[in-house]
């Protein structure tokens, strides 16, 4: 297979479900407490610097970033420790916690400053030092995609605004309530890293915002606004680069090996706010929804709030919950109880009924093709399935299931309701077992 990914592939057309697209930002209040894993990034866990009784103010630092790939998180309260304890997190691994009773006084650190920049290794230690990872949901220390061991050869920054899941509407309201924001932000990492041209990716069922967008980049030659067909997953990195600048990057390839830094809208738009604060991340804006919330809407919360709280917030659920995600629905994580927090990387939780969370009856696969067709990657996913039953290990490398990026289209077009995303997954994650042997 020469190219892994199909410029013919179809996708899926899930429906938007964008119910809070118009409904403005709302910031929720101070909650009785706020509980930080330690892993709230891809890499290794930060570790905590403080301990059961300190006394914590807004900004300040909490877990230190270890290892080379990791992030540090910061209070958004002012309060006391009151514990820090071992968590288990949606995906089995266990992390040190820190359970912090806020005093409702919001005290800021002292030393929460405009950081000094004047360089690109000024401002990458600045956005290093902001605790900022990948606000679009995947959790990578930003200061790390600004890193690019060939920077001479990157020329475009494509900013990921598409928000093809659905429900979710959180970066459609960073673009139309902080748009000035946006813009300055892609400046900046314009600025320091000498990318001469950005690409807006939005998606066409966001018409407002990118009208908003056209307009603050009116006049500017280095920056576009790239309008997209509204299709699942067009967010996804390698879709989006191919979508905005008819790149494609191989497998195993990182898209700055095409000359591109792919950053979501809110990242970019945080790196502007921190530059002018100083405040690090403790805020997450969230889209509320699903048919058991009472009152859907956007919300900032501080991170750390149970997803209980801001459950409540919204005024609780109108029928029992079946099902609670942290995320969309076709990439989120389930999570097991309304204790569970925001994350930096959570953009939105939706609580759903029993009629919406109801299991599927699956019969047997019809050999339709239709995943062979939706599949963004080009993969065959009816093929991997039949070679991880068999546990045939050799096949499975041949059909390139590392290139699966846990999309869902598989399971979503399947007339059998077969649960092939989840097959994928497991074969990897045989893969990778059975390598390690």
């Amino acid at each position: 297979m020469k190219n892994f990914f199909k410029r013919s592939a179809q996708g899926a057309a899930v429906p938007h479900h964008k119910a809070t697209k118009d409904i403005s930002t709302v910031k929720m209040p101070v909650p009785s407490k706020i509980v930080l894993p330690m892993s709230q990034h891809i890499g290794a866990p930060a570790t905590p610097v403080v301990k059961k009784g300190d006394k914590v103010l807004v900004g300040s630092l909490v877990g230190q970033a270890s290892g080379f790939v990791s992030s540090n998180i910061y209070s958004g309260v002012s309060g006391e420790v009151v514990g820090i304890a071992d968590t288990m997190l949606p995906n089995g691994n266990c992390v040190p916690t820190v359970a912090i009773l806020p005093d409702n006084e919001q005290t800021v650190a002292e030393n929460i400053t405009p950081p000094v920049v004047t360089d690109r290794e000024s401002f990458v230690e600045a956005v290093k030092q902001s605790g900022l990872t990948g606000l679009g949901g995947a959790g990578f220390p930003t200061f790390i995609k600004l890193s690019p061991q060939n920077l001479s050869e990157i020329d475009t920054l494509v900013i990921n605004g598409a928000e093809c899941e659905p429900y979710i509407t959180a970066d459609n309201r960073e673009f139309l309530e902080c748009g000035e924001d946006v813009i300055a932000g892609i400046m900046l990492v314009q600025k320091y890293l000498g990318v001469k041209k950005a690409v807006i990716g939005i998606e066409r069922n966001k018409p407002e915002a990118i009208d908003l967008m056209f307009s603050l980049t009116k006049g500017d030659d280095t920056i576009s606004v790239k309008p997209l067909k509204s299709r699942y997953p067009q967010g996804a990195e390698k879709i989006l680069i191919e979508k905005c600048t008819g790149r494609e990057i191989p497998k195993g390839a990182l898209p700055s090996s095409k000359g591109v830094i792919v950053m979501n809208v809110a990242t970019v738009s945080f790196i502007s706010k921190y530059l002018k604060t100083g405040m690090p991340l403790t805020t997450k804006r969230v889209t509320v929804d699903g048919n058991a919330i009472a009152d859907p809407k956007n919300v900032e919360v501080i991170i750390g709030t149970t997803f209980g709280e801001v459950i409540d917030f919204c005024g609780g659920s109108t029928q029992e919950v079946r099902k609670i995600l942290s995320g969309g629905p076709m990439m989120g994580v389930s999570v097991l109880n309304t204790d569970f927090p925001v994350m930096k990387q959570c953009n939105a939780i939706l609580a759903f009924g029993d009629d919406m969370a109801h299991q599927p009856q699956k019969i047997d696969c019809v050999r339709c093709g239709n995943c062979i067709a939706a599949c963004p990657m080009g993969l065959s996913p009816v093929e991997i399935a039949t070679a991880y039953k068999r546990s045939d290990l050799e096949s499975l490398e041949k059909l390139n299931i590392d290139v699966c990026m846990d999309c869902g289209c598989c399971t979503f077009v399947c007339p059998s309701k077969c649960p092939v995303s989840q097959t994928v997954k497991l074969s990897k994650e045989f893969k990778r077992r059975e390598t390690q042997k």
